[in-house]
């Protein structure tokens, strides 16, 4: 029988597996588009608008992704239930 930690191991491996089998087509832009971008913004485009706004949407993803990482990290190792026995003494600071 597979321990609890084997089969996550396990689960993690087939889906690492299965997905860098799967090629996944990605647009990316151009320093030319950008900058077609960027004169059409200033006289109101709203293509531009829609370009930007789907740029921060890219760029806030993986940020979401490590913020929740690490939430589920500090929840999981976090120390719980500590007692700590100081020792009362009187200490001179002369």
């Amino acid at each position: 029988m597979l321990s609890k930690e084997m089969k996550k191991f396990l689960l993690l491996a087939c889906l690492i597996v299965l997905f860098s089998g799967v090629n996944f087509t990605a647009d990316a832009q151009c320093a030319m588009c950008g900058s077609t971008v960027n004169s059409a913004s200033n006289e109101g485009s709203k293509e531009a608008s829609g370009l930007n706004t789907g740029i921060l949407y890219m760029l806030a993803i993986p940020y979401l992704a490590v913020m929740g990482i690490g939430y589920l990290w500090y929840k999981k190792y976090r120390k719980k239930n500590i007692i700590m026995e100081v020792e009362d003494k009187n200490i001179s600071l002369n």
